[in-house]
């Protein structure tokens, strides 16, 4: 197929007629659709069904006696911490089990770093007179929200299909202004990229000037596959053990997107240090966590075969609509050098590059037609995409059918963006 940019005159104004009418009929459809978040379906949802009925009546005592109804426990039951040692690579004694969000618990290491500091923090945070994260870009706004939320500075790494570009990241950890760095190392929210070992490696052993820097590595989607093969990253906390930096990374993982995502299990791990760190916070927050939620958790998953299971019925209602989204936009864009994609093996979400300055318009076109999307500019830090190309695609949450009927618009759309723009650009260079 003739690239858009590579097409004569008659053959783009054919083009725009086409792309013009297919936007037309598919605004007539009176759609209305929210794509905007990476939310579990209803239909995911009822995977844990079971679980509304654990812990049963009168089984509310763990394994070692203690009667999960009353205060305490403030790390979590072994059991709950030994089921997903699987998950976190992290020995049980090395995991914290919190309440329902990884966020909040994101939040409170956040906030608590600038209260008083981290192991290795010659003062707290805020008492700097500059702090900075590093940001993968793409990337997640809600980590991006937090940095912006308490003053934190961003500075933006590119990434490269194999993590964040080491390059930059080594050259920017020289500044002792750097204190941290957002990590999602598997399935990354929303490219889809999975770290590679050197990655990991490099992160977990490169030298930083500021002696207290962290890794905060949002491990949301370690179990979240799209394919039978199970993707896997290095072990990160090991591998700070052995460079020398044991208490570099603070990991973070949740069952939002495993069991309910509003009523699951958030996880801290990391090295003995950072574990007693953060306990003797939490426990002036808390009296302790919901254990008889943890024991529910125990009780559906039982083992992490069972929850490799649970997980590939997942991947059975999201494999399809991913499939739907990339048979749409190939069909639609492939050739037409409008956008390019990614084809991800696990997580939630799809990335769409598309054309310089013409992200915002996308989204716009798709709103007026029924199909909300996630903000133009959201993967970036301030919501600032210089480009204005990245387009972040959220097929989770709508039926099949209607993920179907959504991608076709937003192919659509994409295509007629990038023709308009084609056309304003010879316009501007004929005048």
């Amino acid at each position: 197929m003739t690239t858009i940019a590579d097409r004569n005159p008659a053959d783009l104004a054919d083009l725009h007629a086409r792309a013009r009418d297919a936007y037309a009929a598919f605004k007539a459809r009176g759609l209305k659709l929210d794509m905007t978040r990476g939310k579990p379906s209803p239909e995911q949802l009822d995977l844990a069904a079971g679980m509304l009925g654990l812990a049963g009546n009168g089984d509310y005592v763990t394994q070692a006696g203690e009667d999960a109804r009353n205060y305490g426990g403030q790390q979590g039951i072994a059991e709950v911490r030994a089921l997903f040692t699987h998950l976190l690579d992290a020995p049980a004694d090395g995991i914290v089990v919190g309440d329902n969000s990884s966020l909040a618990m994101m939040h409170d290491s956040i906030a608590w770093a600038l209260l008083t500091g981290v192991p290795g923090s010659v003062k707290p945070w805020s008492k700097e007179s500059d702090i900075a994260f590093l940001c993968p870009v793409p990337g997640y706004d809600r980590h991006f929200a937090l940095c912006e939320a308490y003053g934190i500075r961003m500075i933006p790494v590119p990434m490269t299909g194999h993590g964040p570009d080491m390059d930059v990241v080594e050259a920017a950890v020289a500044d002792p202004a750097v204190r941290g760095m957002w990590c999602v190392p598997k399935y990354s929210n929303p490219s889809g990229e999975t770290y590679s070992d050197e990655t990991v490696r490099r992160l977990a052993a490169m030298k930083t000037a500021a002696p207290d820097f962290r890794l905060f590595w949002d491990n949301a989607y370690a179990v979240h596959h799209l394919t039978p093969e199970r993707v896997a990253v290095a072990d990160i906390l090991s591998l700070c053990a052995e460079a020398g930096n044991p208490d570099r990374a603070f990991e973070f993982a949740s069952t939002s997107k495993i069991t309910l995502a509003g009523a699951g299990l958030a996880f801290f791990a990391g090295s003995p240090e950072n574990v007693r760190w953060y306990l003797a916070r939490a426990s002036k927050r808390t009296i302790g966590p919901d254990k008889l939620n943890q024991l529910r958790h125990v009780r559906f998953l039982r083992d992490a075969a069972g929850l490799d299971a649970h997980m590939d019925a997942h991947r059975a209602l999201l494999a399809p609509k991913f499939a739907a989204v990339e048979e749409a936009l190939s069909r639609h864009l492939a050739g037409t050098g409008a956008a390019r994609w990614t084809k991800p093996e696990g997580g939630y979400f799809i990335t769409v590059e598309a054309r310089d300055g013409t992200a915002t318009e996308v989204v716009r076109l798709a709103k007026e037609a029924g199909l909300a999307l996630t903000p133009a500019g959201a993967t970036s830090p301030y919501g600032r995409d210089p480009r204005d190309s990245v387009l972040r695609l959220a097929p989770s949450y709508p039926s099949l059918k209607d993920v179907t009927a959504a991608a076709e618009g937003i192919a659509v759309c994409i295509l007629l963006a990038s023709v308009e723009a084609e056309r304003r650009v010879r316009e501007r260079d004929a005048a």
